[in-house]
Order: C-alpha cells, then sequence, then structure tokens
C-alpha cells in the first residue's frame, strides 16, 4: 500500500517529539513493501528553528542517516490533489494547519479513495481544548490518538467517527544497546524545558538530586531560558543544547541512567501515556528512573523503571543503581525486553495494519450517504 503522511516535520526533530515516532513507522512500513511518503510545511515551526539552530547542513544530515525515508515539502499554492490521489492511506497530524485539514477531509468525501486518519500526539485536546474542536474532521475515517486517556476524550467531545488508541514506540532499529561504547558519566537527561509544564518537576526529580550527590550529568535540549541555564551551571550540570535523535542512542551508551520527567498534563490529566522518550531509553538497555506518573494502561511491567514520589525517592534511585551495577543491569535488561515483546515501531505498525483492516472499505462518503 502507499501512504501519505502530513506532519508537522519528518526531517526537523527541534522540540518536535512526533518526528521520532513517524520515522519509525516509515522505516517499519518499508521494510514490509509498502511505499511511504511524508509531506510537511516548507515554514514549519520546528524545521525554522532547526535551520536557524544549526543551518542547513541539518537537513543534509537527516538525508545521510536516513537515505530510506521519502518527503517533500508543501507551500501555501501547492496542489495536494495528486499525492492524494496517488495514496491508499492518507495519515494527517493534529500540528497540521487547520484549513488543510479540512481541506483534506473535503477531498476524502468528493471522491478520494484512500484510507484518511487523523492523528493525535499532544495534550492540546485537554490543554487548548477549543482549538481540537475547531478542527473538521468530517470526512476523517477515524482518528489515531497517542494514549486511551486521549481517546476517551475524542469519544467524550464527539470528535471523529472512531477512535483508537495508538502509543508512541522507539524504533528499534536505531534505538539499541551500543555495548562497544562505555560510559563516562553518571546521568544524562535528554528534553526540552517548554512552557514551563514542568519547571518544578525538573528541580525536584533532576537538578537538585544531580547537584545533591555531586552526579556527573548531561542536558540536552532546547528552549531553556537563561534563569534555567544558570540554574544547570550552578548545579554543575553540563548542558549541551539541541542533539539530532538519530545521536541519543549514542548518548545514553555514554551514561549510566536517565530519568523521566513528564509534563504536567500527562500525569494531570492525560493518564497513562508517557511519551516516547521512556520509550527509546527503555530500548537503549539504559535504567530508568521516573518522576510520578500512572501507568494506567500497563504499558510497563513492575521493575521495568523505577518510580520515585519525590526527590528523596529519586536520591535514593539513583544512589543504588549507581553503585549497584548488578540491580542496574537487572532492570535495564528487563527494561528493554518489553521494548522488544511490546513497544516496538513495527509492533504499532502491524496495530495499524489491523485498524486499517477493521474499517470500512474506503468508499467516498457523500456518494453513499
Amino acid at each position: 500500500m502507499r501512504f501519505l503522511f502530513y506532519t508537522h516535520s519528518l526531517v526537523s526533530d527541534w522540540n518536535h517529539g512526533n518526528a521520532h515516532f513517524l520515522r519509525g513507522v516509515m522505516r517499519a512500513l518499508n521494510a514490509r513493501g509498502h511505499q511511504t511518503l511524508a509531506l510537511e510545511p516548507e515554514n514549519g515551526w520546528s524545521r525554522q528553528n532547526l535551520l536557524a539552530d544549526r543551518g542547513e547542513a541539518a537537513l543534509a544530515e537527516f538525508s545521510a542517516v536516513f537515505p530510506d525515508l521519502d518527503w517533500q515539502t508543501y507551500g501555501p499554492d501547492h496542489d495536494h490533489d495528486p499525492s492524494l490521489q496517488d495514496a491508499d492511506v492518507v495519515v494527517v497530524h493534529e500540528w497540521t494547519d487547520p484549513a488543510l485539514i479540512a481541506r483534506i477531509g473535503a477531498h476524502r468525501r468528493q471522491g478520494g479513495r484512500y484510507q484518511l486518519l487523523f492523528h493525535d500526539t499532544h495534550h492540546r485536546a485537554v490543554s487548548a481544548n477549543e482549538e481540537i474542536a475547531g478542527m473538521d474532521l468530517n470526512g476523517y475515517d477515524a482518528v489515531l490518538a497517542f494514549g486511551e486517556a486521549l481517546r476517551e476524550r475524542y469519544l467524550a467531545a464527539g470528535w471523529g467517527r472512531q477512535v483508537f488508541t495508538w502509543h508512541e514506540a522507539a524504533d528499534t532499529t536505531l534505538f539499541r544497546p551500543i555495548p562497544q561504547i562505555l560510559p563516562q558519566s553518571d546521568l544524562i537527561w535528554v528534553g526540552n524545558w517548554g512552557d514551563n509544564e514542568r519547571s518544578a518537576e525538573l528541580e525536584q526529580f533532576l537538578i537538585g538530586p544531580a547537584e545533591d550527590l555531586h552526579l556527573s550529568t548531561t542536558v540536552h535540549g532546547v528552549r531553556y531560558p537563561d534563569h534555567a541555564l544558570d540554574r544547570l551551571a550552578q548545579a554543575g550540570i553540563d548542558y549541551r543544547g539541541w542533539l539530532p535523535n538519530a545521536l541519543v542512542p549514542q548518548a545514553f551508551a555514554r551514561h549510566r541512567v536517565t530519568v523521566h520527567v513528564p509534563r504536567r498534563p500527562y500525569v494531570t490529566a492525560l493518564p497513562g501515556i508517557p511519551t516516547i522518550r521512556p520509550f527509546e531509553a527503555l530500548a537503549c538497555g539504559l535504567p530508568l528512573i521516573s518522576a510520578p506518573w500512572n501507568d494506567a494502561e500497563g504499558l510497563f511491567r513492575p521493575g521495568d523503571m523505577r518510580f520515585a514520589r519525590d526527590g528523596i525517592e529519586m536520591r535514593h534511585h539513583l544512589r543504588e543503581l549507581l553503585n549497584d551495577p548488578a540491580a542496574a543491569d537487572e532492570q535495564a535488561r528487563q527494561g528493554l525486553q518489553t521494548i522488544l515483546d511490546r513497544h516496538t515501531c513495527d509492533h504499532r505498525v502491524q496495530q495499524l495494519l489491523s485498524i486499517l483492516d477493521s474499517l470500512d472499505a474506503p468508499q467516498p462518503q457523500e456518494a453513499v450517504a
């Protein structure tokens, strides 16, 4: 089948985690013999920030790392009809411009012979309800929501004809243990500062413990305000800015442990959604300690990661894992096995194909109304 993905960006993962998952899904589909193409806006926010940060060389680096991925940019006058007419399945990400979301839905209703899915991987359904409520999903066959709590939100609000839970997962062709790289430092955190959704939590579960335990600590990410950079420096933490996601496995391998600090909406309003970083860290065989979140869907087994209820417990877990290699190795082994058993991009592709099989044949909806 021919899959067409409308994404905010495939090329740029600058503050754009969905690019990680989409790349893995496209590669898994390609490996099964399907054809994939991603379309992204030429002036997308993530793409523009990447170019401002790293220049055109970042685009060349992406092409060198992912020569198997096919993508195109589009501008305001782009003719989308040829790509849509050539597709068997079209997946539209929720960061796509609302006017284009509506236009694609209208194309589907007026004769499109493809299956059309809307893909939501963010917390706007609760943090910016009116933005999602304003989306015209007429013509879309189904919604893919990256957590059961988000799926329930769509159902309760009446958004979408059918809604399926489709969690993110790790691209294990990229995220895997690299035993030939020996750890050089204690703790790593890869994440963005964002819009103060977890500022207090980062102090409680990352910065304070790293400072108090005198850990050699590395932080990668973007959108850190000056006061946050000053605090990292005060704590003796090495801040290294943006890191291309393809290089994260090597960075993980150079450290002994990592932590997960979820954004507040995923703790308070959308429980059960870990976002993609825990999947990727565990896939690399790295021991993981998480700030509190509710694994409401049972994605992980007890022992895959440790949970710290507060900063005191975080310090305890860090100290134990860094001083007990056998315990760290056992936890890392179990976490990796859970990813390989349940949470690879190939697992998600199999689920996607099952969802497509369960949907009605792609008849033009206005023709059968």
